[in-house]
């Protein structure tokens, strides 16, 4: 989704260089991002703080000279590696009290800024009129490849499923409603390919237990890369809102996208072509990472058949 802003700005200033600095979960990602020049790895965890490591590859840094740097995160420490490597304009959100590491400090208006594509803009005076949707390149040699050397078939229409979801399991539909989706829709005459990390195998693994012939799990079988050529392929993803279900809308593919503890109003597949199924219920979107409630009905009690009839 930040690659709302990158679009942006290559748009006002077409000679610009644009460097990302990401960490290797999604540092492939930008290499398919035709504005960015290059990605830097930052080799810390979601939780590390790593002040010393900050210091150190923000100070690395400064020998290139960056006149401008726009810091995402709203953490205190994101906001480190820039200040080390003395930029001097430095933007963000006033976030977690970085007065003075930031010094182009703009103010959050959640209400006025629903959508995260909305405040990412905002951070470079840009507005959702003005916004590029995300497009990811597809390596078509690559995905001819992958698809030779797994003998995956497409001798009939692919749609793609995506069940994981890192942020945890109050954003999982079911495996067993993925599983009797996949059944109806093999049944239609489609192939169904899940992805997904390696620890998305085993949900993936349960699916197919469940659909039987015409699906194959991927989970774990593919870099970030292969993934977002072979998402290419199909001709519709259904996916829990996930960082995937963006990939597959940024490479024009068609998204069902199903949502349980979080809100597409905050954070949609930026496509035209997509679908949102929700269940409208009192306690979401509660934004939590388990069920608060212990039930998960918002996505529990969301059917198959309810996907299927927006498919």
């Amino acid at each position: 989704m930040s690659q709302v802003i990158y679009s942006a700005i290559h748009k006002e200033y077409p000679g610009i260089v644009i460097d990302v600095l990401a960490p290797s979960a999604t540092l492939s990602l930008v290499t398919r991002m035709p504005e960015v020049n290059r990605g830097i790895l930052i080799d810390q965890t979601h939780g590390q703080v790593g002040l010393g490591y900050r210091f150190r590859l923000g100070a690395g840094l400064a020998k290139n000279n960056y006149d401008w740097t726009i810091v995402t995160p709203n953490s205190l420490k994101s906001a480190l590696v820039p200040f080390a490597a003395g930029v001097p304009l430095r933007t963000g959100f006033l976030g977690e009290y970085r007065y003075f590491l930031l010094n182009d400090i703009k103010l959050l208006d959640k209400p006025r800024l629903p959508l995260m594509t909305d405040r990412f803009l905002a951070l470079v005076g840009k507005t959702s009129a003005e916004m590029i949707p995300p497009q990811l390149r597809v390596d078509l040699d690559s995905q001819a490849a992958f698809v030779k050397r797994y003998q995956l078939a497409t001798d009939k229409p692919v749609i793609g499923f995506c069940p994981g979801a890192e942020f945890g399991d109050a954003k999982k539909w079911p495996e067993a409603h993925y599983g009797a989706l996949a059944k109806a829709l093999i049944d239609q005459g489609h192939k169904i390919w899940i992805f997904g990390s390696p620890a998305d195998q085993a949900a993936g693994d349960m699916i197919v237990s469940i659909a039987g012939e015409g699906c194959i799990n991927l989970a774990g079988q593919t870099t970030i890369l292969e993934a977002i050529d072979l998402l290419a392929v199909c001709q519709t993803v259904v996916s829990n809102d996930s960082g995937l279900m963006h990939v597959a809308a940024a490479v024009g593919t068609k998204v069902v996208a199903i949502y349980g503890s979080t809100s597409p109003a905050f954070t949609p597949p930026m496509s035209k072509e997509a679908r949102i199924v929700s269940r409208a219920l009192d306690c979401s979107p509660c934004f939590e990472r388990s069920c608060p409630l212990g039930h998960k009905d918002c996505l529990n009690k969301l059917m198959p058949e309810e996907v299927l009839e927006q498919l």
